[in-house]
């Protein structure tokens, strides 16, 4: 018995070795795991918001499994897996699920509610990606692959991608660039044609593929970018699938130059090796669109306020624009076409100028001004000096 006993933990300790070596050698934060932290928004949703169109909730005291764990998070993220290659929205991988939540998931297996919103799809991609190569367990790499020609099959011919897919008959069908769905994937793909190590069992047929959805995922992001007034400026969150033109989203989401994706998008664009001078002209005229665009002597406060119950979520706390001349620069979330004046919206799609304007719960809930443009122009000049370097 004694000797059956150290069999099986020589059989451990020799299976999970992989996981932890590789781990060790990841560019992580912290050098003894496996990246976790590209889950974290669906997460957030999931024990934040309630939503009874889940298909489990969190139970009182859910466990997690540790960050370290990685076969066992790469077996929940199997589980989440469709069969159609992609994945539900707002879940955590890493809970430990009992054995009904299990049952759940696999009897939804055939529902296509499949999306790239809330870092979801192209995460479970990548972490299935790393776990493959760490362990060379056969599973991991099927369920990998899955999903990279479920993100193949998505893609519109204009080289855009919706933010669900298959297409539901709703502002989802939008190219979408909301919350890094449309960079999300390009990341993914870009990360295979760089070769990256985690990648390198994509097969050649595959590859080929791959170059030809970059190529035409990042003629789309050209294509898009707003020229108002006659001249290029950023972006907007999400486009009209045929026509292009900048779309409503959601209700309180209107059609506008939309700084946060925008400032993720040029932060893209200056990681192209070799930019071409199309890229150049959108990064140079991004930046400058950043530059007239941005807000100085406001700064956003968050105080205490009486609860506020809204049917997603409780709030205790109101957001004001407050005076301060030693704030540093912030951009508002929407900049309106044509007049270029800071935009706000509330549920009924009003457009408002002013967060005070805003509903509470509207106020509160959204991210009405940031900080994210201010990135790329710290970045700029050392994009900047590189393209020189190499003339």
């Amino acid at each position: 018995m004694d000797k059956i006993i150290l069999k099986v933990t020589w059989y451990l300790l020799f299976v999970s070795l992989p996981v932890f070596c590789y781990c060790q050698t990841s560019n992580t934060k912290n050098s003894n795991i496996i990246d976790t932290t590209q889950f974290a928004s669906s997460q957030g949703h999931w024990y934040g918001i309630k939503d009874n169109s889940n298909i489990i909730n969190p139970r009182p005291g859910q466990l997690k499994y540790r960050a370290v764990e990685a076969a066992k998070i790469a077996d929940n993220i199997l589980l989440y897996q469709r069969n159609n290659g992609g994945w539900p929205k707002n879940y955590d991988m890493q809970a430990i699920l009992t054995d009904d939540q299990k049952d759940s998931l696999i009897r939804t297996k055939d529902d296509t509610r499949t999306t790239f919103d809330n870092t979801t799809t192209y995460s479970q991609i990548e972490y299935l990606a790393k776990v493959y190569t760490a362990t060379k367990i056969e599973k991991y790499k099927i369920a990998c692959l899955k999903g990279i020609d479920f993100i193949l099959s998505a893609q519109y011919p204009n080289g855009g991608w919706p933010q669900y897919f298959p297409l539901q008959d709703n502002y989802s069908r939008r190219i979408t660039f909301n919350d890094d769905a449309f960079l999300g994937i390009m990341n993914v793909l870009k990360d295979i044609l760089d070769n990256k190590d985690f990648y390198a069992f994509v097969d050649v047929e595959r590859r080929h593929k791959i170059k030809l959805s970059f190529d035409n995922g990042l003629n789309c992001i050209l294509n898009l970018q707003i020229k108002d007034n006659g001249n290029l400026t950023a972006w907007a969150q999400q486009y009209d699938e045929i026509d292009l033109s900048p779309a409503w989203a959601r209700a309180f989401e209107p059609p506008a130059i939309s700084n946060g994706e925008s400032a993720g998008i040029v932060l893209f664009l200056m990681n192209i090796d070799n930019p071409t001078e199309r890229i150049k002209n959108a990064i140079e005229s991004a930046v400058e669109w950043f530059k007239s665009s941005k807000i100085e002597g406001i700064r956003i406060k968050t105080i205490e306020a009486p609860e506020l119950k809204s049917q997603w979520k409780t709030f205790n706390y109101d957001r004001i624009a407050v005076v301060d001349s030693t704030a540093p620069p912030i951009w508002t979330r929407y900049y309106e076409l044509g007049t270029h004046k800071p935009l706000f919206c509330d549920r009924n799609s009003k457009y408002l100028y002013s967060l005070a304007e805003v509903s509470r719960e509207r106020r509160s809930g959204y991210s009405w001004y940031l900080y994210s443009p201010q990135k790329v122009l710290d970045k700029y000049p050392v994009w900047k000096a590189g393209l020189l370097s190499t003339k």
